[in-house]
């Protein structure tokens, strides 16, 4: 979504400065008059290049690095530190070089007198649009170092999970990838002396020995022709796949990808009652929760389904009027949540909403690893099977016709 930076002033005539994520000028227009300001100057960013996004990638501040510098600033906040004297600290305190600059800016931006949620925006690439509101919900109600440790929290939470998936699914691919590896070397050094001497043999080869030899053959001569095309495939996979339509139709086919398409549903489902429990429990607006939610959640089925939920929310409808219609929202959450509502504790719904499919993905993605083991070596075997009969058969055949 396009970041546009502005200038404004508030409801005292205090300047302000900032960058706001839109998908329109008027859109951002909007928004800024939602926060009482009067904008003086507005202007879309330019698009990131491949080389700077590439860039921003490998400068990136890791999850683990904003835990602790959302810990330890609630802690200096609980402390009735002042703001500016803490990001001071923290600069000193932070081992990431990346997010030490941008502390350093915070508190500069801080002590010419921007709000911190506005200081924040300016990095989206760190703060996340879920992070900037809810520090900015922690500054309206006064309680910001609530909003940070909950943050911390919340962080964690995420962190751990990913982790979990991280470190569960390493084995498989570790594996998967060393197949290939060796296949291929096999396939291209190894396999080609062995099939000159069967060549040479009078006996007619079986039909396994040939593909073999003509496998072999292909890559031994256009090994590099594979290269190009696999790296080929990767690229215009990640180009049609970054927006528009092709992106909606990659994240309908993840869906439904047996056994896989169940995890990732679970996955978005977290970080979609997550983040709604949390914005609600800050103090933001449905509606404006649900708009960031709608950034945070990572998939464009479910982005079309809440932004659509936006529009019927503002027609004075329930929330869950179209998750009741989805077959992409499971009908449990669906009827939780109308539960959530008819209650008034649609947050702490939503909550255990997370908790569960939280739960859930640890469990599936444990059970999928249990799965994944043997049937790896079933087909290592098969594979390996496949290769040794193929230059066995024509030695016993060529031995016996002797």
């Amino acid at each position: 979504m396009p970041l546009f930076d502005y200038r404004a002033k508030d409801a005292d005539g205090n300047n302000v400065s900032g960058v706001i994520e839109a998908a329109t000028e008027t859109v951002a227009l909007d928004e800024l008059a939602e926060r009482n300001l009067t904008p003086v100057f507005i202007k879309e960013r330019p698009a990131k290049s491949a080389l700077q996004a590439s860039y921003r990638w490998f400068n990136r501040v890791k999850t683990k690095d904003l835990v602790i510098f959302s810990r330890q600033l609630a802690v200096m906040v609980s402390a009735t530190v002042p703001l500016v004297q803490s990001l001071r600290i923290l600069v000193k305190q932070t081992q990431s070089d990346n997010l030490k600059i941008i502390v350093s800016d915070l508190a500069d931006e801080v002590e010419g007198g921007a709000k911190l949620s506005a200081a924040l925006a300016r990095y989206p690439d760190v703060f996340s649009t879920f992070y900037v509101n809810m520090i900015r919900a922690g500054e309206t109600s006064g309680r910001l170092d609530e909003t940070l440790n909950y943050l911390a929290d919340e962080a964690e939470k995420n962190y751990d999970l990913m982790s979990k998936i991280r470190s569960a699914m390493t084995y498989p691919i570790f594996v998967l990838a060393g197949m290939l590896i060796i296949g291929f070397v096999m396939m291209t050094f190894v396999v080609p002396k062995l099939t000159t001497m069967l060549k040479e043999t009078a006996t007619e080869l079986p039909f396994s020995t040939k593909v073999l030899i003509a496998v072999s053959s292909f890559l031994q001569q256009y090994w590099w022709i594979v290269i190009l095309l696999v790296i080929g495939l990767v690229v215009a996979v990640r180009m049609l796949t970054r927006q528009g339509p092709g992106r909606l139709i990659w994240h309908q086919l993840q869906l439904r990808l047996p056994v896989f398409g169940g995890i990732l549903q679970r996955i978005y489902l977290v970080r979609f009652t997550r983040s709604l429990a949390s914005l609600m429990l800050g103090g933001v607006p449905l509606t404006r929760g649900l708009e960031v939610v709608a950034e945070v959640v990572g998939n464009e089925v479910y982005r079309d389904l809440i932004i659509r939920t936006i529009h019927e929310v503002e027609e004075g409808n329930s929330v869950s009027t179209l998750f009741l219609e989805s077959s992409a929202m499971p009908a449990m959450v669906s009827q939780m949540m109308v539960v959530g509502e008819k209650t008034g504790r649609l947050e702490e719904i939503l909550n255990r909403l997370g908790n569960f499919y939280s739960r859930e993905v640890e469990n599936a993605v444990q059970g999928l690893v249990t799965l994944i083991e043997p049937l790896i070596m079933v087909i290592l075997g098969v594979g390996v099977g496949m290769m040794v009969s193929a230059i066995i058969l024509p030695i016993y055949q060529s031995i016996g016709n002797v």
